[in-house]
């Protein structure tokens, strides 16, 4: 089978649109045309409509629906996806149909293929016969797909169903979160999460077999196809619903920026791999660190972009005082009336260009991504297990934010899809993880995040300091020369005069200035940050070192991932709430 080319010779690295389906296995003829027309004008719908966002299909390739829907997508040069409930040999088993096996085989040579591990009470054994156990590894598969597209595309006849793990059941598993045979906690971790995920595109497939486990059957006639979500359903025919539609266009454009900025990326962007490994990293895990990179980059990128706005408008803020202080204490000439109106009128370019180009989204969101990459890359290294129905830490990333960061959870739930062949645990590379990560030594004096979140929170604490003292001399000095005004300005010639009054007026606003900047980069509270990381990481690298198995080192590594992704929602948070504004402007 073919493996997509490793980003670093095949291109910038991309996000996808992922595309899901359920479907039944027993199609009646007669609307096998109808319903191909359909599938093939959806997808090139989507296409024509998020043209920087390639799609990608996962389809487990079973008889009917599936197929039809993989050789749709494959004429469309679609990359497809091939998660196996089981053993590509046990799955065989269940086509009982020559030409549909001999169909699934050829699509299989065709794609990217993941065999799902046994789900939760299952065996190898239990598994080959058909009964509960062959019935819960189908549902897996069900959640597995519906955790890991942006849109669910259901080929289904619209009737419920008993049939755990069949198409009825999958689509309300997308709709609800709950899948018969698991437990709430099992299927959906966070279940009153408001996380965009209930996107399906419905396509009517009446049945060609009668099934007593089912409902009513539906009215005579073929609906049109139509969107569904938890809340509401529209036709088919409008476009993606508007809230899905801003998640997609998010999305598309982090493709843009990768593509406008790929040579200087290419060039500069920082890995999470490095020589010291103690093999070659596998090509999947290359893939993640190369769109690690590009938002790692991205996000420095619009840092700079967003500090040098801002210095930028409190800098024309603090013309602006002066013009109005010469104004109004020195010469009441027009010439400071027009410098302001300048200044003002530079700030507000500035402002416009700043949210025109959207550099403080992007800033956030891009490190928030990089984050979740960060840890999900580490996670894969040291093989920290996972439920299959999870996508990789996604699904606890920022499901109590703002709900427009709800792009970056679907930015990673592609990321999870594949795996290498060479999964096996590696101790070697457990530790390689843990002291890249972490760091090793006495209070991880090796390097890794522990000596980042230490070095760098000294590094700003002094910085602070400084520019408190810069402030509280601008303001002392302000206040010096009022009291010099007040005591002897009788005395004192024009010429001093003046400068007194400038220094009493501008002096303030400076130290004003100051703490509005320091304010807008939340100084203080990001000094906190990086000390509670320290202490987090520090706790982390103790808990290591006393560890007496690989399994309690890696869950030590999955509890810090966690609680790393938390953290860092919380300061996109807390960023998100502090935009350069007009209040910048003025001090």
């Amino acid at each position: 089978m073919r493996q997509r080319e490793d980003v670093a010779d095949g291109g910038p690295a991309q996000l996808r649109l992922n595309i899901g389906v359920t479907a039944h296995r027993d199609l009646v003829d007669r609307e096998v045309p109808r319903m191909r027309a359909e599938v093939r004008g959806f997808l090139q719908h989507l296409r024509a409509g998020f043209p920087d966002l390639p799609l990608q299909l996962i389809c487990a390739l079973a008889s009917g629906g599936d197929q039809l829907v993989a050789e749709e997508a494959l004429a469309l040069g679609i990359e497809l996806i091939v998660p196996l409930p089981m053993a590509q040999a046990d799955y065989e088993d269940d086509f009982e149909d020559a030409a549909a096996l001999a169909q699934f085989r050829a699509l299989l040579a065709r794609a990217h293929v993941r065999t799902l591990p046994m789900a939760p009470g299952n065996t190898l054994e239990s598994v080959r016969v058909r009964g509960p156990a062959r019935n819960r590894q189908y549902a897996q598969l069900g959640m597995f797909i519906s955790s890991h597209c942006q849109v669910l595309l259901a080929l289904w006849d619209g009737n419920s169903s008993l049939a755990t793990g069949g198409t009825a059941q999958v689509v309300e598993f997308h709709l609800h979160n709950t899948m018969p045979g698991f437990r709430i906690d099992e299927a959906a971790p966070n279940l009153l999460a408001d996380d965009e995920s209930d996107l399906i595109y419905h396509i009517d497939c009446p049945r060609r077999l009668p099934h007593a486990e089912e409902g009513p059957e539906l009215a005579p006639g073929v609906a049109a196809p139509r969107w569904l979500t938890l809340n509401r359903m529209t036709p088919g025919d409008t476009p993606v619903p508007l809230h899905y539609r801003h998640v997609f266009d998010q999305m598309e454009a982090f493709n843009r920026d990768v593509a406008r900025h790929a040579e200087a990326i290419a060039r500069e962007a920082p890995s999470l791999l490095d020589a010291g490994m103690p093999c070659a990293p596998p090509p999947r895990v290359r893939d993640m660190d190369a769109l690690y990179a590009a938002a790692d980059w991205l996000a420095v990128h619009y840092r700079h972009q967003v500090r040098t706005g801002m210095l930028l408008t409190h800098a024309l803020a603090a013309g602006m005082g002066l013009a109005f202080i010469l104004y109004s204490d020195v010469a009441s000439e027009r010439l400071y009336v027009a410098l302001f109106l300048l200044l003002f009128a530079l700030a507000a370019v500035a402002r416009w260009i700043g949210l025109r180009r959207e550099w403080h989204r992007k800033y956030l969101d891009y490190r928030g991504l990089a984050e979740g990459l960060r840890v999900q890359l580490y996670w894969r290294l040291a093989d920290v297990e996972i439920a299959p129905d999870s996508s990789l830490g996604y699904d606890s990333f920022l499901q109590k934010q703002d709900v427009d960061l709800s792009w970056i959870r679907h930015a990673m739930r592609g990321t999870g899809l594949l795996r290498d062949g060479d999964s096996d645990a590696d101790d070697a590379r457990l530790r390689w993880v843990i002291a890249r990560w972490v760091g090793t030594g006495e209070h991880a004096a090796g390097g890794g995040q522990t000596a980042y979140f230490r070095d760098g929170g000294q590094r700003r604490e002094r910085a602070y300091r400084v520019t408190t003292l810069l402030g509280e001399i601008a303001l002392a000095g302000g206040l010096a020369g009022a009291l010099a005004l007040l005591v002897g300005g009788d005395q004192l010639a024009a010429s001093v005069r003046t400068q007194l009054l400038l220094a009493m007026g501008l002096l303030p606003l400076l130290a004003g200035i100051r703490e509005s900047l320091s304010y807008r980069n939340a100084d203080k509270e990001l000094i906190k940050q990086f000390r509670f990381m320290h202490r987090l990481f520090e706790s982390c690298r103790w808990r290591l070192d006393r560890a007496t198995t690989d399994t309690e080192r890696r869950h030590l590594l999955r509890a810090l991932g966690c609680a790393c992704l938390e953290e860092h929602a919380e300061w996109i948070l807390l960023h998100r709430e502090r935009p350069l504004d007009a209040g910048s402007m003025s001090g």
